[in-house]
């Protein structure tokens, strides 16, 4: 039997490798750039930064002499007798069937957004990486989706395509599962007259849409206070906190009221505004037949034309202004109606003239307020409808608010 040759023993003392094999070696030198292992093999093997991770990563705060790790080997002699090693490959490797996994169970992963792209989002999972289309990131339009940068994230697999390196996730379907468990939590607590705290989610001419952590109401601008509100964008802005009143609910719509009886002005209103007393208002709003006198907040009472003076007057405009003061004397008043009737002819001395032109019941005007009101809201809301954007058409606007007796 022939000797065999100290060299050929040292050969048949290692162990024999393949490509493709995963093996376990020993750091036995680390640099930033690079580090070798011993594999137990004739040759010691290379592990370098772009084969350790897809992102730059210097190798000595990864690992240190006398550390172990399985790694992939990728060539066998590199030509100088070395034998490559990858480690994000083997991981990647894994890392496809953690993904297999997750998209076969629809499990629920968590990664950070590492890169925002023209298109969607970009995340790592296990050295996999995996895209989030734009139309998926959310269950709304979201036009600038650079604030998910470095970002953790929550979403599931919805193509795994291992062949051509296609991972798709999906994170708009958990909002919506989320957001209809919230919905269904709040309905299940929600009750007319209840007192909550919601954020204002959209600001429109006819009022505000309010987030109530699950569903979203409707403030109608007719509700939003006890006085009279011109423009509900110059009250409210998206992300104000606001405590509103559940007024109705109609299926999945919600109206909302920041009525309060407690700040109800016509709750001892009878006694302040009784008939027979001088008051003291604002000219608010002037229509053909008459003035509209603020009092208070919340509380319009109706100078008729008739009753701005013993002279004849034409239209209200052409003796007062928008905001004068005005002083007079309560002729009429409706609790149940909320109306407040004001003259300030009753307030002068009549003529002899006068007093054969008139009864003892001509301070008294009988006038449909709110048809009248409703009338000229009409007139005041039609030019504002034909201005109105297209993505907020008076047809969208119906959809959305519950049917509501708006007339004030």
């Amino acid at each position: 039997m022939e000797e065999l040759t100290f060299e050929q023993m040292l050969d048949e003392s290692f162990k024999t490798i393949h490509t493709g094999e995963v093996v376990e070696g020993t750091v036995i030198d680390v640099k930033p750039e690079e580090m070798v292992l011993n594999i137990g093999y004739k040759s010691d093997g290379i592990l370098t930064q772009n084969e350790y991770s897809n992102e730059r990563t210097d190798l000595t705060t990864v690992a240190k002499v006398g550390d172990t790790m399985e790694v992939k080997i990728i060539k066998v002699n590199d030509g100088e007798g070395q034998v490559l090693l990858s480690y994000k490959r083997l991981a990647a490797d894994r890392g496809n069937k953690r993904i297999e996994e997750a998209y076969n169970n629809q499990e629920v992963l968590t990664a950070t957004v590492n890169q925002v792209l023209e298109g969607g989002l970009s995340v790592v999972v296990d050295e996999v990486r995996i895209f989030i289309p734009a139309s998926l990131v959310s269950d709304t339009y979201e036009r600038d989706l650079s604030k998910y940068k470095d970002q953790e994230i929550q979403f599931v697999i919805t193509e795994y395509n291992p062949r051509r390196r296609r991972y798709i996730g999906d994170r708009r379907q958990l909002i919506a599962a989320e957001k209809a468990e919230l919905q269904r939590k709040l309905f299940e607590t929600l009750n007319v007259g209840d007192i909550i705290e919601g954020t204002v989610k959209n600001v429109t001419d006819f009022g505000a849409f309010v987030d109530l952590g699950g569903a979203d109401g409707l403030l109608h601008i007719s509700e939003m206070s006890w006085g009279r509100i011109e423009n509900p964008k110059k009250v409210f802005k998206s992300g104000d906190k606001v405590k509103v009143l559940v007024k109705e609910i109609n299926g999945s719509k919600i109206a909302l009221s920041r009525k309060f009886d407690d700040e109800n002005p016509w709750k001892d209103a009878e006694e302040k505004y009784a008939i027979g007393s001088v008051v003291t208002g604002h000219v608010a709003r002037m229509t053909e037949f008459g003035a509209f006198i603020e009092l208070e907040n919340g509380i319009d009472a109706l100078l008729h034309v008739s009753q701005i003076s013993r002279d004849r007057v034409e239209k209200p405009s052409d003796v007062l202004k928008l905001g004068e003061e005005i002083t007079a004397k309560v002729v009429d008043f409706s609790a149940e109606a909320h109306k407040i009737s004001l003259s300030v002819r009753a307030l002068t001395a009549p003529t002899p003239a006068d007093d054969e032109a008139e009864d003892e019941d001509a301070d008294v005007v009988s006038v449909d307020i709110d048809a009248e009101i409703a009338k000229q809201d009409a007139e005041e809301e039609a030019p504002a409808a034909e201005e109105a954007p297209a993505e907020e058409t008076a047809e969208e606007a119906a959809e959305e608010a519950p049917a509501e007796d708006t007339a004030e």
